[in-house]
């Protein structure tokens, strides 16, 4: 997915390639020199009421990151349909892994429950998608430092100023209240921080204190960042308590597919007169419920009536795919199966021994994969691209595939 800045501007397991060249002449457009345009920006501090020791404090010494603003304009490296997207994600390392957390955490995603009446395996879905469950929060090549990032943005990004001026704002407020100090608070290239992913703005006002240790962290224990994102998705996302998040379905033959666009909103009863039902075969009708009708997959592929919980999962990240693989992935950690309809032009995903296997098979031919931990991240997705057209294995789009195994073990 493209990258986007109206809400937190980039989820760790959507960065795409970057292609610094070109960087140092878009700096250039900034109106003044970094150290004179910081000590501009220190009026705007000022009246944000961040105090001069806290402003020092980051900036003495800081260069600007411009590697961003390459980063800010590149585009995805790879493009992957629905049933790639859901396969790489929803894969099996991260169901066993959330399982794990699951059981580990029982009783903080009770809490969480019981607080803002999110259920459990939403808060799964985003803390898989956004850190692994954690598990990218140390490490470097996912995560930098944020000032550097946000005030090279505030200082050299013509486009878009005014929105990296405020989140570095909201960012130096975060220090000013001692909720984090500059050198903890690192994350994507945008200032996504945490176990799921915050931008400043978010970290402000949408943060819970929910250990109560008298400081709101999206690090460290996930307490504060799960519950936040809980606040987050009641306050700004409408999420209903106890209502599900939408269900497979079934279409009848000759079905006219232009009503399945993602947009149109049908009590459920609607949906029953023009032969839906659900994907078991059961009847539709009775019910008020509103719900809108997407074919991710296009037309053969698993129908699914989306209610209104879907839309408010989708208020984190505004896309759909991203917001099937949250709600999917949460149901697959708390047991249920995959979709019952298979992908047009789809396969299996690969179990989380045949992932390593691939790994492990890459590594030994000299592509590096970035780790055999069996998490698909972008190394391993160009590891397998470079195999795929040394192998001459077409389309080369990166995807760890049945093909792409097999012709490792054959030794291509």
């Amino acid at each position: 997915m493209a990258v986007r800045v109206d809400r937190r501007a980039v989820s760790f397991g959507l960065l795409g390639t970057v292609l610094l060249a070109g960087a140092p002449a878009f700096a250039q457009k900034a109106a003044k020199p970094f150290p004179a345009w910081v000590e501009q920006f220190r009026a705007r501090a000022r009246a944000r009421g961040i105090s001069d020791a806290t402003y020092n404090r980051v900036f003495q010494g800081l260069k600007p990151d411009t590697s961003v603003y390459a980063q800010d304009r590149a585009q995805p490296e790879f493009t992957e349909q629905t049933w790639q997207y859901l396969n790489r994600r929803v894969s099996d390392w991260r169901i066993a892994t959330g399982k794990e957390r699951a059981r580990q955490y029982a009783g903080l995603f009770s809490r969480i429950e019981q607080a803002f009446g999110v259920d459990r395996r939403v808060m799964l879905g985003y803390w898989g998608m956004e850190s692994a469950f954690g598990d990218v929060l140390d490490n470097p090549k996912h995560m930098k430092p944020v000032f550097p990032s946000l005030a090279a943005l505030a200082w050299g990004d013509p486009r878009r100023r005014s929105y990296w001026e405020a989140e570095l704002l909201n960012a130096l407020v975060i220090v000013e209240r001692g909720w984090g100090t500059p050198g903890e608070m690192t994350g994507s290239w945008a200032g996504a921080m945490g176990h799921t992913q915050w931008m400043p703005e978010v970290w402000l006002n949408m943060g819970v204190d929910f250990d109560g240790d008298g400081r709101i962290s999206p690090y460290g224990k996930p307490d504060d960042a799960l519950a936040g994102t809980a606040n987050y998705l009641v306050r700004r996302g409408k999420y209903r308590r106890g209502e599900p998040w939408g269900v497979e379905a079934k279409l009848p033959q000759g079905f006219n597919t232009a009503f399945a666009d993602n947009k149109s909103n049908r009590p459920l009863s609607q949906w029953g007169d023009l032969g839906v039902t659900t994907v078991e075969g059961g009847a539709l009708s009775g019910y008020d419920e509103p719900a809108r009708l997407w074919l991710p997959g296009g037309t053969g592929g698993p129908a699914l009536l989306l209610f209104h919980n879907f839309y408010a999962v989708r208020s984190y990240n505004p896309s759909s795919n991203y917001a099937l693989a949250v709600v999917h992935l949460g149901d697959r950690i708390m047991g249920e199966g995959p979709f019952v309809t298979p992908w047009p032009g789809g396969e299996r995903a690969l179990t989380l021994a045949e992932v390593q296997e691939v790994q492990q098979r890459l590594t030994a031919a000299g592509f590096d994969t970035g780790g055999t931990d069996g998490r698909v991240g972008t190394d391993t997705m160009r590891a397998v691209r470079a195999f795929q057209q040394k192998a001459g294995i077409s389309p080369d789009d990166g995807y760890a595939s049945i093909t792409v195994l097999h012709a490792l073990r054959q030794g291509r």
